[in-house]
C-alpha cells in the first residue's frame, strides 16, 4: 500500500505575502515581546502556516484507510506557536467525528488510500495581541480500488480563518479554526455547515432516496451534450472561467457554476424578468435569479421541463444534477453536477463552494446522512 504523502506550500507563498502585513519591531519592548506590540516576524508568520498545515493534514489523515500518525511528520507545536488547550480538545473531537465519517464511508463502499494536503497562507493581520490568518487548503485524496472502477482521485480547495492569541511570554496559541466557504462540508471538515434562509415555492421537487438500489439504472440518451457539461465542470472546478462572474461572497457559486456547465452542454437562455423563476439567462451585466439561486434553479428546471426528478441519487448519470437541503427545512442549499459515473453505478460530483472534483455521492451522504437530497435527470 502506498504510503501517505503530505506536503506544505507555506514558505514560498509567505515570503511574498508577509512583506505587506508583518511589521518590524523597532522598539526595545517590541523586540522583547513583538506579539504584545502588535507585530510578528517572518519566522513566526511561517510558524502560523506550518501549524495550519499540521492541523488540516491531521484531519485529512483521519479519513484514510490506514491512518498514519502525523504528529511526528507535522508537529502540532513549535517553539513559539502551539494549540491552546481549548483548541486541542476541539481537534480531538474533530478527529473522532472524522473517524466516524470514515466508518460511514466504508459502509457505503468507499475508502481513501492516500492524500496530499497543502496549505498556503494568504494573509496575516496582527492587532492588540491577536493574529488572524487567512489560509487556503488544497487537498487531493486517492480512492481505494474497492470495486475497481473508481476514478483515481477526488480533490477540493477550501479557505480557512485561523485565530491566534499572544501569551504573556510572547508566544502564540491557536484558539480557533473556521471555514470561510459557503456550500457543503469539505470531506475533512467536521463543523456544521451554514444553512441558507428558507424559501417555499412551487413547482416542488421530490426528494430522492440515498440507499444503494438493488438494480442500477442507466441514463438514456438525451438531447444535450452531457460530455461537454462534464468537461466544462472538470476544467473550471478550481480555476474559474473568467468569462463569468463569481458569487462566492454572495451566497455561494455552486448554482452559477452548474448553470455554466449546463449552458456548455446545450441549455439555451430563456428570456424574462430576472426575478421570475420561469426565466433562465446570463448576460454581461446581470443574470436571472434561477441562474444563481438553488431554489429558483429547481423551480425553473421543473417548470420548463428541462429536467425531471429521479427517485434515487444512484440513478444519476453524467450531466445530471444533485441538490441538497442540509437541515431538511424545505430550502435547497447546494447544487452539484455529475461529471463521472463508475461502471458499477456510483455517481461522482464536481462543484464550487467548496471547490471539489469528483466527490462520490457516497462521500457526500457520509458527511450529511440526515440531509434531504434531490436528483435531476437533465
Amino acid at each position: 500500500m502506498k504510503s501517505t504523502s503530505f506536503r506544505s506550500a507555506v514558505g514560498a507563498v509567505l515570503t511574498a505575502a508577509l512583506s505587506a502585513v508583518v511589521l518590524p519591531a523597532s522598539a526595545a519592548s517590541a523586540a522583547e515581546n513583538p506579539a504584545a506590540a502588535g507585530t510578528v516576524d517572518a519566522a513566526t508568520a511561517q510558524s502560523f502556516g506550518r501549524l495550519a498545515d499540521a492541523v488540516l493534514t491531521q484531519r485529512t489523515a483521519a479519513l484514510l484507510d490506514t491512518e498514519r500518525s502525523v504528529r511526528s511528520a507535522a508537529p502540532l507545536a513549535e517553539k513559539n506557536v502551539r494549540l491552546s488547550a481549548g483548541q486541542t480538545r476541539t481537534e480531538d473531537t474533530a478527529l473522532s467525528t472524522l473517524r466516524t465519517r470514515k466508518a460511514r464511508l466504508a459502509a457505503l463502499g468507499e475508502a481513501y488510500t492516500s492524500a496530499d494536503t497543502r496549505v498556503a497562507v494568504d494573509r496575516v493581520r496582527v492587532e492588540a495581541g491577536r493574529a488572524t490568518v487567512q489560509a487556503t487548503e488544497t487537498t487531493t485524496l486517492a480512492y481505494k480500488k474497492i470495486r475497481g472502477d473508481e476514478p483515481a482521485t477526488t480533490g477540493f480547495q477550501a479557505h480557512h480563518r485561523l485565530s491566534f492569541a499572544a501569551t504573556a511570554d510572547g508566544k502564540w496559541q491557536l484558539t480557533g479554526l473556521t471555514s470561510t466557504d459557503d456550500g457543503p462540508l469539505a470531506v475533512n471538515e467536521p463543523s456544521t455547515a451554514r444553512v441558507a434562509a428558507g424559501t417555499t415555492a412551487l413547482p416542488e421537487a421530490t426528494p430522492a432516496a440515498i440507499s444503494v438500489p438493488s438494480r442500477p439504472q442507466t441514463k438514456p440518451a438525451g438531447s444535450y451534450d452531457y460530455t461537454a457539461m462534464a468537461s466544462y465542470a472538470e476544467k473550471y472546478w478550481q480555476n474559474y472561467n473568467p468569462a463569468y462572474r463569481k458569487f462566492n461572497e454572495a451566497g455561494g457559486d455552486c448554482t452559477n457554476f452548474v448553470s455554466q456547465a449546463l449552458k456548455a452542454g446545450g441549455w439555451a437562455n430563456k428570456s424574462g424578468d430576472s426575478e421570475d423563476y420561469r426565466s433562465w439567462w446570463y448576460d454581461t451585466s446581470y443574470q436571472s435569479t434561477s441562474w444563481v439561486g438553488a431554489n429558483e434553479w429547481s423551480w425553473f428546471t421543473l417548470d420548463a421541463k428541462r429536467a425531471t426528478n429521479l427517485a434515487n441519487v444512484y440513478y444519476m448519470g453524467v450531466g445530471d444534477v444533485m441538490q441538497m437541503d442540509f437541515d431538511e427545512d424545505g430550502s435547497k442549499d447546494h447544487t452539484m453536477l455529475v461529471t463521472y459515473r463508475s461502471s458499477s453505478g456510483v455517481p461522482y460530483l464536481t462543484y464550487h463552494s467548496v471547490n471539489t472534483y469528483r466527490k462520490s455521492v457516497a462521500g457526500i451522504i457520509a458527511s450529511y446522512p440526515n440531509s434531504a437530497y434531490y436528483a435531476y435527470r437533465t
